[in-house]
């Protein structure tokens, strides 16, 4: 039986909320001549369920190509001048691995900056597949990323064992459209959630998966 636990990045793994906050407030003043925005306001708007972001960062109905270049131009360099991993999480990943569990990321970030900043904190190595929005055709809470990993791994669901980790009501709906089961991270981005299953520590998770 093989055990496969995919995490979620952003509020997950790692607190990148400094940099994404910074760069989207960069794209606000730069194409729009708009005040700041606060971290506490961007993690809300990226955790809210239903919500139109290009709307509430930068007060257009649709994500203009003209933010979205300048966003990930200034981002690939300013992602991983703060990131951090999540206290905890760093002996999590080491103890699953020690414990021959399969490790991935599923993120709504591009690749590159999910690959980008693993590298940086030196865990990359660690997964077998990360993976972001942009080799699918839908992100989460759509199950495509999810089974595009577990087909990495030949998951049989009579068999092995597969749960999905994030901090977002999107990663707990991609578990379920997989069939596979979730945990909610309430360390990170978000405290709360309405998941049956809630880690509020990552070891919670290696006491739920070993």
């Amino acid at each position: 039986m093989q055990k496969i636990v995919i995490f979620d990045m952003d509020g997950t793994l790692i607190d990148s909320k400094k940099d994404i906050t910074i760069s989207i407030n960069y794209v606000r003043e730069l194409n729009h001549g708009l005040e700041p925005l606060s971290e506490a306001f961007v993690v809300d708007a990226i955790n809210a369920h239903e919500r139109n972001l290009a709307k509430m960062f930068y007060n257009t109905e649709l994500y203009e190509d003209r933010d979205r270049v300048i966003f990930e131009k200034h981002y690939k360099e300013q992602c991983i001048q703060n990131p951090y991993l999540y206290e905890g999480v760093e002996e999590l990943l080491y103890n699953l691995k020690e414990n021959e569990v399969k490790l991935s990321v599923a993120t709504n970030a591009p690749t590159i900056f999910a690959q980008t900043m693993l590298e940086s904190l030196k865990v990359k190595e660690l997964f077998d597949v990360i993976i972001g929005a942009d080799k699918v055709k839908k992100s989460k809470p759509h199950p495509e990323m999810l089974h595009h990993i577990l087909e990495n791994y030949n998951y049989m669901n009579m068999r092995d064992r597969a749960w999905m980790i994030g901090d977002n009501s999107k990663d707990i709906e991609a578990a379920t459209n997989a069939q596979i089961d979730a945990i909610f991270a309430a360390w990170g981005f978000s405290s709360f959630g309405s998941h049956d299953i809630v880690a509020k520590t990552p070891q919670e998770v290696a006491s739920i998966v070993l």
